[in-house]
């Protein structure tokens, strides 16, 4: 599935691009080309904006970097699992990848004006109830 990413450098130049995703259950997954504007921005600032779907039914993840794998580092359940997700394999794939491991702080769900009040479904890392 496809999530657009926004994230910043360290002199605020924001930069917004879709990329494939996975969740591993607890955090969201990303792989990218080392020295991608993403990968550069999330290394130096690793404060991420995700948005999925569309206008009227969107999920907004605001997260953190919890650690930048080099895909020749990766352990296997990192590799397996995203390739199983995105059914796109990056151990495979003749470039050079680095997995972005994002940790969620905060989630927003919502689909109509009503939906606003209750859109939090998590805060600081913990699913609201």
């Amino acid at each position: 599935a496809n999530v657009w990413v926004a994230s910043a450098s360290p002199t605020g130049a924001v930069h917004l691009v879709p990329m494939t995703h996975t969740w591993n259950g607890n955090q969201i997954v990303l792989a990218t080309e080392p020295g991608s504007r993403t990968e550069a921005n999330v290394t130096a600032n690793p404060r991420v904006r995700l948005a999925l779907g569309e206008t009227r039914d969107v999920v907004m993840i605001d997260a953190v970097l919890a650690e930048a794998v080099p895909k020749s580092k990766a352990a296997a359940a990192l590799a397996e699992g995203y390739a199983a997700q995105a059914g796109w394999n990056p151990q495979t794939d003749g470039g050079d990848y680095v997995y972005l491991v994002l940790g969620p702080e905060r989630i927003q769900a919502w689909r109509e004006a009503e939906d606003l009040a209750g859109r939090t479904v998590m805060r600081n890392g913990a699913w609201v109830a």
